[in-house]
């Protein structure tokens, strides 16, 4: 994991689903991308994340040929875009924006009708494509029902059936999970799985980063039109700052032995068994000597302070999103 700047956290030699360099867009004195180099490896989930207003809707429009760039350059499957746009889009499956159906026509329907407005899809196999789209996001017992009485998460897994009515290597997916309950939820989960499990590489753009986290192997911050990270997910959380967690009721002798140690306690609150104190680790390279967790307890046990429960916190994705944009973020649906 890296900042922006080159592709970071790939391999030089990974194929890449999408490569983009210095891809820009301005909307007169705004820039709502700013030269970014997004590397997303064939194969892999990967997660698109940043507030709103942030630039990532802005990049899958230029990515999928929906708006121009103001410069730089996109590759979608190894193909220019938008020079190559009639022979990448028939490899990729998006939903961009929402998806957007005929209210008075069922939801199989619809499918028929966009299937048959694909000039690349065989009409003698799309009665059967569509039964099978629909069946693998769950809507089988609601494919002649009208979209107008459809809930906006069923609306949501049509959009998905769209993308998945001829195979892809490509899907675009932005939120996916937005309006889904939890088994809903769940169902896109597990469908995302399987289709990277297939062989698809799956970019999903979200603000969720609970359901990032289980799904995704791979993952981009954007703040403010720019990419500030990407790479491995394993990578994106390490890089983030650990945390000591300390049980005690002796607070304030805890605390100064973790200040002269070169940690930052935060205030504690009492759970029974004592006060609760949370501490960044430091890290090595950032000007203070790393900490081993053994010399925290023996010089807390040292300076006499009663520890009755102690653990180190790996870094969490959202911790590093807020170290990386200084804001927060939603971990939750």
């Amino acid at each position: 994991m890296t900042a922006s700047g080159g592709t970071p956290g790939v391999a030089a030699a990974a194929p890449l689903s999408i490569e983009t360099k210095g891809l820009s867009k301005r909307f007169g004195r705004q820039v709502a991308v700013d030269r970014i180099d997004l590397a997303v490896p064939r194969g892999s989930v990967f997660g698109f994340l940043g507030p709103n207003g942030s630039g990532k809707t802005t990049t899958i429009r230029m990515m999928l040929g929906l708006a121009a760039a103001s410069e730089g350059s996109v590759k979608v499957l190894g193909l220019e875009m938008p020079s190559r746009l009639h022979e990448v889009l028939p490899r990729v499956g998006a939903i961009v924006e929402g998806p957007a159906f005929y209210p008075f026509l069922s939801g199989a329907a619809n499918l028929n009708r966009l299937d048959s407005a694909d000039r690349h899809s065989a009409s003698g196999t799309r009665h059967a494509r569509v039964g099978e789209a629909l069946d693998r996001v769950g809507l089988s017992q609601a494919a002649g029902k009208k979209v107008r009485a459809y809930s906006l998460g069923m609306k949501q897994r049509l959009g998905i059936a769209n993308a998945l009515l001829s195979p892809r290597e490509l899907l675009v997916l932005d939120e996916p999970t937005n309006g889904l309950d939890p088994q809903g939820t769940r169902e896109v989960r597990n469908l995302v799985r399987s289709l990277a499990a297939d062989g698809a590489t799956v970019f999903v753009s979200s603000h969720l980063l609970a359901e990032v986290e289980q799904i995704c192997t791979h993952a981009a911050v954007m703040s403010a039109g720019r990419l500030v990270a990407q790479g491995p997910l394993a990578e994106l959380r390490q890089a983030g700052q650990a945390r000591v967690r300390v049980i005690t009721p002796d607070a304030g002798a805890a605390s100064g032995v973790l200040v002269r140690l070169g940690m930052v306690p935060a205030a504690g609150s009492p759970d029974g068994s004592g006060a609760v104190l949370t501490s960044l680790l430091p890290l090595n390279g950032q000007g203070a000597k790393h900490v081993e967790s053994e010399e925290i307890v023996a010089a807390l046990v040292a300076a006499g302070v009663r520890v009755r429960g102690f653990a180190v916190e790996s870094g969490s994705l959202e911790d590093r999103f807020v170290e990386l944009t200084g804001e927060g973020f939603d971990i939750a649906q």
